[in-house]
């Protein structure tokens, strides 16, 4: 009788023992991106000089310690951009509720300097949300930045008309704290529909990017 009392005490005190490593110690479950297209490594962004809306001197530095979700486009964009735009400004608020030591920002980067001045961009980010960044610069500083960021753009071969479209990619790259690409939301394709990024997308995986 008593060598089975022991052996059930010595079976309590295994399991609690157990329990107690496979709470305290064990390292936890971590959860995957399900839909940004996560880079095997970070990429440094190079070092550049813009001018963001209100006209002063934006560089690698207005990213550091923030998470930030960069568009590249421009503001006489007739689709993609504006509804893009449109996506990130319906999930702010709830970006803004993520849970982070490092907050989450927007940031527009135009490649279209000739028409998007200072003014400009302050208008049309503005009509989605003041807190948006929105930035261009001379060229020379736009093809390695967006090159980095893991996207392109194109002039068009006729500038004479004003009314001149500009070709760019559509995703949303990711920018960590360290201000290093860490990965992209490809644009949602659906026949007939416009090639953009979905933003229940982004908001479903940027909870998981943060905590990473």
């Amino acid at each position: 009788m008593k060598q089975n009392t022991l052996l059930a005490i010595v079976a309590v005190v295994a399991l609690a023992a157990g329990l107690y490593f496979a709470v305290n110690i064990a390292p936890p479950a971590t959860d995957k991106v399900k839909f940004m297209q996560q880079y095997p490594a970070a990429r440094a962004l190079p070092e550049f000089e813009l001018y963001d809306k209100q006209g002063s001197t934006f560089t690698n530095q207005n990213l550091a310690d923030k998470w930030t979700l960069v568009f590249v486009g421009y503001t006489f964009c007739p689709d993609i951009c504006p509804t893009t735009m449109a996506e990130l400004k319906s999930i702010y608020p709830q970006l803004q509720q993520i849970e982070t030591e490092h907050p989450i920002q927007v940031w527009f980067l135009s490649v279209d300097p000739r028409r998007d001045t200072a003014e400009r961009l302050n208008e049309y980010v503005d009509f989605f949300n003041p807190e948006f960044l929105a930035t261009s610069g001379e060229h020379k500083q736009l093809f390695p930045l967006v090159r980095a960021l893991g996207m392109m753009y194109a002039m068009s071969d006729n500038m004479d008309d004003p009314n001149y479209l500009v070709d760019h990619s559509a995703s949303v790259t990711v920018i960590n704290p360290q201000v290093q690409v860490v990965g992209r939301f490809k644009p949602h394709l659906e026949p007939g529909k416009l090639a953009v990024s979905d933003s229940e997308q982004i908001l479903a995986d940027m909870p998981i990017v943060v905590r990473q």
